[in-house]
């Protein structure tokens, strides 16, 4: 008698069913052929059938008992395929309406024939491997991969497809509420007006010198997103959870820091901060604290963080690039943060999450340009957005703060690269008491703009929108221009 133990899982009565039913009604494979493809099928013959099926229906023809075989025939398979007579054999199912429950029969086989190969997989390269985390995160991609399976984008031809129209309609369904966001909300009205909210699979890059406020930026975001609802996590390489936590805390409840750790905090100081901690607690945000992770890490932990949240995450922080590694022996640093920050994009892509990273840029005065971007110039191929921070206030002469030239706390906003929308600039105020960035009001705005020497936006509106009409409040203005507009 053969080794049973040694038939990997199949139903060829499913198979043959599931065939029949795709042959006699082409609205069947309408509903399928986005979930299935040949190799979800065990027997050769049915691989075959099922390969010249999604052919025949990619060039937009009936799938009928003439097309499939003049398909097979061509290709020279049709007597491996069983024959005219045996295809006709399927095609003698009295009905296609149990389609659904063949077709879970073959997917359920094809899953799991699909693990005890990657479980052989697994077993051989724990066998072999002398690093055991390797081994884990190997498997867990494995995994993963065959949970994507049937899930994963595929490559369109815009000519056969209905991209183009599912991009008409998701028009159509912006233009009925201009104000909504698509994307993750950022807590600041100005990105949210020129990136629409961050968006999924987009790599967005957060620079700034040491100091200057990054980290209290992006986790100004997160705390933003997590308040609407959204999984955050978030991946802090140079500070400790608590360290992460006591921001978040003092921030929302605008409580100085500074107090909180010398013990001088006042009874309203105590209420808030309590009320705010019951709040913070209904919030999806997961904190590691791992140092030196590597993408692959990080990637790995995101994919645990969808599966016990129902599938959900919606924004990731990395803080900061600088301090990962690749997992790769590379002798030149810069073609090491090259590597990083293409794995970093391919998971944001992968995940379809927007991926925070922070980066640190060479110390120089100055405003920051894309060019100053530290280790590699492959940070700024990468990312689809690049935000810096400038603190003119940190380099700046005790003379110039007293003249008020330069305001403390104020910091430049600039975004200088959005590979799908317009680039912008505005200002912040930095509350370093609780480590938060505001938007300053429009009178405290106009009045930095003075002592600055910068043009109101009344004097030069041709500027500030590229049109000669005034702005709006809070709009959004390109390149050298300021947004003047208030909270939303």
């Amino acid at each position: 008698m053969p080794d049973k133990t040694n038939v990997l899982p199949n139903n060829l009565e499913a198979e043959q069913s599931l065939l029949g039913c795709i042959l006699i009604d082409n609205e069947v494979l309408s509903e399928v052929v986005d979930k299935l493809s040949d190799e979800d099928f065990y027997q050769e013959s049915h691989r075959l059938i099922m390969s010249a099926i999604l052919k025949v229906f990619n060039q937009r023809k009936p799938t009928d008992l003439v097309t499939i075989t003049d398909s097979l025939e061509k290709d020279g398979n049709l007597e491996k395929a069983g024959g005219i007579e045996y295809i006709t054999r399927l095609m003698e199912i009295p009905s296609a309406a149990n389609y659904r429950s063949y077709f879970d029969i073959v997917k359920r086989d094809s899953v799991n024939r699909e693990l005890i190969r990657a479980s052989r997989r697994i077993i051989e390269n724990s066998m072999s491997s002398g690093d055991g985390m390797q081994s884990v995160q190997y498997a867990e991609k494995l995994i993963y991969d065959i949970s994507k399976k049937g899930d994963s984008s595929t490559m369109d031809d815009i000519r056969e497809s209905t991209v183009v129209n599912d991009v008409i309609d998701r028009f159509e369904t912006i233009s009925r509420d201009k104000d909504a966001l698509r994307g993750v909300p950022t807590g600041f009205p100005f990105l949210n007006k020129l990136t629409n909210g961050f968006q999924r699979s987009d790599l967005i890059v957060i620079a700034a010198r040491p100091g200057s406020g990054k980290t209290s930026l992006a986790m100004n975001v997160v705390e933003a997103a997590a308040y609407q609802g959204n999984v955050c996590a978030v991946f802090s390489l140079e500070m400790p959870k608590i360290q992460i936590v006591q921001r978040l805390l003092c921030a929302s409840a605008k409580v100085s820091m500074s107090d909180a750790l010398s013990g001088k905090l006042t009874p309203n100081d105590w209420k808030a901060l309590i009320r705010t901690g019951e709040e913070l607690k209904k919030l999806s945000i997961i904190i590691d604290d791992s140092s030196r992770v590597t993408p692959a890490e990080i990637l790995s932990k995101c994919r645990r963080i969808k599966s016990k949240n129902g599938g959900r995450l919606d924004l990731v922080m990395i803080d900061y690039i600088q301090l990962m590694s690749s997992g790769r022996r590379e002798e030149n640093r810069v073609r090491e943060i090259a590597q990083i920050t293409g794995d970093l994009k391919i998971m944001a892509k992968e995940l379809n999450v927007p991926v925070i990273a922070l980066s640190q840029l060479r110390r120089m005065q100055g405003e920051p340009q894309l060019i100053d971007l530290r280790d590699s110039g492959a940070i700024e191929q990468d990312a689809d957005m690049v935000i810096f921070i400038n603190r003119p206030d940190m380099t700046a002469t005790p003379e110039e703060i007293e003249k008020k030239k330069i305001i403390r706390g104020m910091a430049d906003l600039i975004v200088a690269k959005h590979r799908n929308g317009e680039t912008g600039r505005t200002q912040l105020r930095f509350k370093g008491e609780y480590t938060k960035f505001v938007t300053p009001d429009p009178e405290e705005l106009k009045e930095l703009a003075k002592s600055a020497g910068r043009p109101q936006a009344e004097e030069n509106p041709q500027k500030r929108n590229g049109s000669g009409e005034l702005p709006e409040d809070g709009a959004v203005f390109s390149d050298d221009g300021y947004d003047y507009g208030g909270e939303e």
